[in-house]
């Protein structure tokens, strides 16, 4: 797989992409990953991205020109390698809602392209000129797209194949089967006066796999009623059946 991210800070993303797991599969050279200054793109000697907003008000927008320059390069290095046209997805607070359900689907994709804005927004003109979707990582607003874009990058490539050591890694998390992950515990068996349930220590896989989607349920139900509403409860019922 190929990431692109068209960013006005490249060494931003790059640098939390070359750390830890995903750090460790790059370098294994399990995924590509390519972080490009849009500011490189500008037309003029001050190497200016933004301007002010017709109808005024506060912040300044992007400039259409440079990402689409941008991302027409990016484009053209794909094809280059005899990829197809990646798929360009603009950080926006008004994209989509991002969800585990759709990182699953981006990371069927042979190459992604991440657009990242920022100070009040971009031209809206670019945005439906190249973007086949727009997302948004949470109800609430950052200085720029950068964060929500290393977010995305991140949650896709650690479903790629090798990098994690095992399927089990992602499988069981919270928000692969609608439910939120059961609690983990580990050394030492008794801590602060709270002692690890003793199901777990009893080497009974069944027993142990029952409790966990218990607790899974459990937990979903409290913290996360929309994701409880919305879980198949047919689920819930084979769940009961194997205890």
């Amino acid at each position: 797989m190929r990431i692109d991210i068209a960013t006005l800070f490249p060494q931003m993303c790059d640098t939390v992409m070359s750390e830890s797991i995903i750090g460790r599969a790059r370098k294994k050279e399990l995924f590509e990953l390519h972080c490009h200054q849009i500011r490189d793109y500008t037309l003029n000697k001050q190497k200016q991205v933004d301007d002010y907003p017709y109808g005024g008000g506060c912040g300044m927008v992007m400039n259409a020109q440079p990402i689409y320059d941008c991302c027409m390069e990016i484009i053209r290095q794909n094809q280059e390698q005899g990829r197809p046209r990646p798929h360009i997805i603009f950080m926006t607070a008004a994209g989509q809602p991002y969800s585990q359900q759709k990182a699953k689907e981006l990371a069927q994709k042979d190459n992604l392209l991440l657009v990242c804005g920022h100070y009040e927004g971009i031209d809206e003109r670019v945005i439906e000129e190249l973007a086949d979707e727009e997302i948004s990582i949470g109800d609430y607003v950052l200085t720029g797209g950068e964060l929500a874009a290393l977010v995305v990058a991140d949650s896709v490539l650690r479903l790629q194949e090798g990098v994690l050591s095992d399927p089990e890694g992602y499988q069981e998390e919270s928000h692969w089967n609608g439910l939120l992950e059961y609690p983990q515990y580990t050394r030492p068996e008794v801590w602060n006066g709270k002692a690890v349930p003793q199901i777990l220590l009893s080497g009974h896989h069944a027993n142990i796999q029952a409790w966990r989607q218990q607790q899974a349920q459990q937990r979903t139900q409290t913290r996360r009623p929309d994701l409880w509403e919305k879980y198949p409860k047919e689920n819930l019922e084979t769940s009961k059946k194997k205890k």
